[in-house]
């Protein structure tokens, strides 16, 4: 795959995975990596990020792969076809990645008849939120968005940290945040009162002040969001990276984003209620970064980018070798280390 260009190579492991020929997990599940997050069970606190199954294309192959979890999307509530290519480039060299995807979205109705349709098979799948390019009122797209999906998903994502959309991390501020939380929460707060309870997340950027991370967790706690997702691309280039696409415009992923994502994950852990629990995405690529993201505070952990560098057996040996490390340290379970490096 490496030899094709990055959106080719991804549609071609896509079709693989529709074709069932993707590996399988064979291992059990250790009891001590049986965790929660925002009040759902997980086989394992290890994630599928958002980005890779857009469309709801693979779910079940990618949880067959080991995956505790997984995140589709991000899904708009109309389809759109997001930047112009070429729109994803390597960096080989740092093991990291540029896209400017923009939200590439088959819409809300298409991730719905896919979700609809293998919902019976069980696990845990989440639903990255997005609002359409165009949209007059993006507030309206993310709430368009929770009500489409609400019974075929089992937790949302609100989306307003990726930085290939013009305008969209403006909805980071504490005012249009905190309002477009509350209308997101009083939205599940009203599918609830009929029907299951799902919980809502705010995936975050990591190129955030003091005073926006603060902005942010303030905003969390007003509206009683459920969990906060930490962190999204960075916008920053390191001066260490390699290559000739380096200074492509997009959000970095991978490697180079595992410290500044997890710096700010501890900071967030620190500053928000113990209630509110924390997800950590950003440059996993083995079970020492993972258990680095839950000792920082991270209720869960997710990866995407290591999958291009590590393949999909990553998955399996991360999740044989983090039994280990928690109890080197001494917990009975995994959940007993979250923010034990505070």
């Amino acid at each position: 795959m490496k030899s094709l260009d990055p959106e080719t190579a991804h549609a071609a492991t896509i079709r693989v995975l529709k074709a069932g020929l993707g590996p399988k997990a064979t291992e059990p599940v250790p009891p001590i990596l049986r965790t929660s997050l925002c009040g759902m069970e997980l086989d394992n606190p290890l994630g599928l990020a958002a980005g890779f199954d857009k469309h709801a294309e693979v779910v079940d192959p990618c949880l067959d792969l080991g995956f505790g979890f997984v995140e589709i999307g991000a899904v708009t509530p109309k389809p759109q076809p997001g930047n112009p290519k070429p729109r994803v480039f390597r960096l080989n060299d740092d093991h990291a990645v540029i896209n400017r995807y923009g939200f590439n979205s088959e819409g809300l109705e298409a991730a719905r008849t896919r979700l609809a349709a293998r919902r019976e098979l069980g696990g845990v799948v989440g639903v990255n939120l997005g609002a359409n390019k165009e949209s007059e009122d993006r507030a309206a797209d993310f709430v368009t968005g929770l009500d489409g999906l609400y019974d075929v998903a089992d937790f949302f994502t609100v989306n307003v940290s990726s930085p290939n959309t013009p305008g969209l991390r403006d909805m980071q501020g504490k005012d249009a945040l905190e309002a477009l939380l509350r209308a997101v929460v009083t939205e599940r707060d009203r599918r609830a009162e009929i029907g299951p309870w799902r919980p809502v997340l705010v995936k975050i950027a990591p190129d955030l002040t003091d005073e926006d991370a603060a902005d942010i967790a303030a905003a969390v706690v007003a509206t009683k969001v459920d969990g906060v997702v930490v962190s999204n691309t960075t916008i920053s280039r390191p001066e260490s990276l390699k290559g000739p696409h380096r200074d492509e415009t997009g959000g970095l992923s991978g490697a180079p984003l595992f410290e500044l994502s997890t710096r700010l994950l501890a900071d967030m852990r620190r500053t928000l209620p113990e209630e509110i629990d924390l997800l950590g995405v950003g440059g996993v690529a083995s079970a020492k970064d993972a258990y680095a993201k839950i000792r920082a505070g991270a209720a869960a952990v997710q990866l995407y980018t290591a999958l291009i560098y590590e393949g999909p057996r990553l998955v399996s040996r991360i999740l044989s070798e983090l039994p280990d490390m928690v109890r080197r340290d001494g917990f009975a379970n995994v959940r007993a280390a979250v923010g034990s490096g505070l």
